[in-house]
């Protein structure tokens, strides 16, 4: 609790290097935040093809939105895989790359993974943003869900910043983890129904397997996406459980981890 109040505290500072990250992040680009839009858009089409068109691949019907369409099924999925990712990343180098004020002042260092947190929300947003706009040009029933969409959000950015934190602190001490999560997340990415349907997993993966993947948190966010936006439906209330506690442990793990071996990061930094 003293964390929390404490971070809470420093909120001044908090929005203060969240504004930082937000100016800084295409300086000196000629198309600025166009790259917010355009770079899930190039994402989309090289996995549009690969998948679609050179694989075959096939999206099943929106059930009850009716909607057909690869790209939406898979924007769906991707656009919140993306975030977690982008949260993940980013916070992992927040200690590391702000040293300088690590070693000189004393305050919440939690404050800089969160600010890259709150950072990665801002593009994560306007890409939902985006998103939701393309699926109701196409004829998708979401804007009664579009609450539900920013609940979800609002779950699956304190999940990842659980992540976030550990992996702030770890990546201190240990160099390789950057290299190591790189490896871990590219596994854990296929391993989670982004640029398929769970369906295919139950038909062609064992059972045991099928059990095993099932407890895989991000799988239970990818699927509420879908049925969010994709399929335009509630998703269960035991995948909201699922998310819910998967968010709680992430950020309560993440921040143990952070106070454990954080006392000693203005002299490993």
């Amino acid at each position: 609790m003293s964390a929390v109040s404490s971070v809470f505290e420093s909120r001044e500072l908090l929005w203060n290097l969240t504004l930082r990250e937000l100016r800084t992040k295409y300086r000196r680009s000629f198309l600025g935040w166009t790259w917010s839009m355009l770079n899930p858009l190039a994402t989309v089409a090289i996995y549009s093809f690969v998948f679609g068109v050179l694989f075959k691949s096939t999206a099943p019907v929106g059930d009850p939105s009716g909607l057909t369409g690869f790209a939406y099924f898979l924007l769906a999925a991707l656009l919140p895989w993306n975030f977690f990712a982008l949260v993940t990343n980013l916070g992992m180098g927040a200690i590391a790359n702000n040293s300088g004020l690590v070693r000189r002042v004393a305050f919440p260092r939690e404050v800089l993974v969160f600010s890259n947190a709150l950072h990665a929300c801002v593009q994560f947003g306007i890409e939902m943003g985006l998103l939701c706009v393309v699926l109701l040009i196409a004829g998708s029933p979401i804007l009664p869900w579009i609450p539900l969409v920013v609940v979800v959000s609002a779950i699956l950015a304190v999940f990842a910043s659980g992540f976030a934190l550990a992996l702030s602190t770890l990546s201190v001490y240990f160099r390789d983890m950057t290299y190591l999560w790189t490896i871990f997340i590219q596994v854990w990415f296929f391993l989670t129904p982004v640029v398929y349907g769970p369906e295919l997993l139950k038909a062609r993966a064992p059972e045991w397997a099928n059990k095993v993947l099932q407890l895989n948190p991000m799988r239970a966010f990818v699927t509420s996406y879908r049925d969010l936006l994709y399929d335009a439906r509630c998703p269960t209330l035991m995948r909201f459980s699922l998310m819910i506690g998967a968010a709680a442990i992430s950020l309560s793990l993440g921040w143990w981890i952070f106070h454990r071996m954080g006392r000693r990061l203005p002299e490993e930094v």
